[in-house]
């Protein structure tokens, strides 16, 4: 029987020397090294070679969320600098698609620095682009009692779409472990090459080390890709403070999955399922318990899923991915929607048993964090040798880093 009090972040700590922490990424994006661990041992290897390592007809699962920029700095009257960083809609929609389309106003939840110097009184952001000059304007709505608050923008004149003021007034959100200004080059290269539907405040790392050769290269050794989406908060960087796993609360995102990608898994089962990131695992195993849900509720309810969902089912669960899938299929089919659209919590820690995948690609994760208790769900106590290796060998760490490849090596 799971118990998650028995799992102990402590027992998930590795030193992590500042100089190894990538602070920009490389020249080219498959230059990166890459790690390979499966059963027979590690080796390394660098990305642009990772066909050799993937069984062929296997089929790849990207994240294409895109970063929005997230981040706007404001300077006061009196030279106060105020940061702002926005989280996810509030006012008028609350659904990400929608709110980057509204061309009038939008209330956001929001981070803000240096909010002791701003309570009161609107700010002001002038910016242009090739056709005009614009005026962003923010107002404090108060807090949203989780850390955030809620700001409300407007923009002169109105007309353009709050995606196109961040746009121009918004900066990349690069991760806080990145000790340095955003540059141009970051507009590029914390976006992979396949990013479509803005919603993320985070990159979904895995991907950035893909290239239009290195997709050739797996195509011709029939290697297949599908994508769903998962919009990555600013929960990611939470590191677990709680002595214990039971006591730590995961955070919130969104996954949209279209119709046609899980009639794609459903028709690979029994092939190897390689997530690319852990958002993309996230998503792809949330989805069996969304399935789950809607068979357990007779398609019902529109399912949700907790962080402990998994591990409070009995033992030896007997519903396959299989049945699984194709309740989403109905559940879809049913309401006449092409994509699945739902929240997830699922928090996956050492004793989860993947329902989907077979291996992850995926970068090197901060101590202590659930990024790594995922890895570590799927290797087993072979996580640590596989960090200890790399730290030996001067792989680069985190968002910009190098990259590993994972096999699932936990039995069912």
């Amino acid at each position: 029987m799971f118990n998650p009090d028995a799992i102990r972040i402590a027992d998930f700590h590795y030193p992590l020397p500042d100089d190894l922490i990538a602070q920009f990424p490389l020249a080219e994006r498959d230059a990166s090294k890459l790690l390979v661990n499966n059963p027979e041992g590690i080796t390394q290897d660098v990305f642009s070679n990772i066909d050799r390592y993937l069984p062929s007809q296997s089929l790849l699962v990207f994240n294409d969320t895109r970063v929005i920029r997230a981040r706007l700095l404001f300077s006061k009257i009196n030279g106060a600098r105020i940061e702002i960083f926005c989280l996810e809609p509030l006012l008028p929609v609350t659904a990400i698609g929608e709110a980057f389309t509204v061309k009038s106003g939008a209330t956001w939840k929001c981070l803000v620095g240096n909010l002791k110097r701003w309570k009161t009184g609107l700010l002001k952001m002038e910016c242009s682009d090739r056709e005009s000059q614009y005026s962003l304007f923010a107002a404090y709505g108060g807090e949203c009692g989780d850390g955030s608050h809620s700001v409300a923008f407007h923009w002169e004149p109105a007309g353009k779409t709050f995606s196109e003021i961040l746009g121009v007034a918004g900066l990349i959100p690069l991760p806080p472990y990145i000790h340095r200004p955003t540059t141009p080059e970051d507009a590029e290269r914390y976006q992979t090459i396949f990013a479509s539907p803005e919603g993320s405040v985070a990159a979904p790392t895995a991907g950035l080390h893909f290239t239009g050769s290195v997709l050739d290269k797996l195509s011709r050794k029939g290697i297949t890709t599908a994508s769903v989406t998962l919009h990555v908060g600013v929960g990611t960087f939470k590191p677990v403070s709680a002595e214990k796993i039971s006591d730590h609360i995961m955070h919130h995102e969104r996954i949209i999955v279209s119709r046609d990608t899980i009639r794609t898994l459903l028709q690979n089962l029994g092939k190897p399922l390689i997530a690319v990131g852990t958002t993309s695992a996230r998503t792809l195993e949330s989805l069996y318990w969304s399935g789950v849900k809607v068979l357990r509720s007779g398609g019902n309810e529109n399912p949700y899923v907790s962080q402990w969902d998994p591990y409070q089912e009995a033992d030896g669960i007997t519903i396959t991915a299989e049945k699984a899938l194709e309740a989403l299929i109905a559940f879809l089919d049913a309401r006449e929607l092409n994509e699945y659209s739902g929240e997830t919590q699922l928090m996956i820690v050492p004793g989860y048993r993947y329902k989907l995948l077979s291996g992850l690609i995926t970068n090197f994760h901060m101590p202590r964090s659930t990024l790594l208790l995922l890895v570590a769900a799927m290797v087993g106590p072979g996580w640590r040798q596989a960090y200890d290796y790399a730290l030996a060998n001067n792989f680069r760490f985190l968002s910009y880093g190098d990259s590993c490849l994972f096999f699932n090596q936990i039995t069912q």
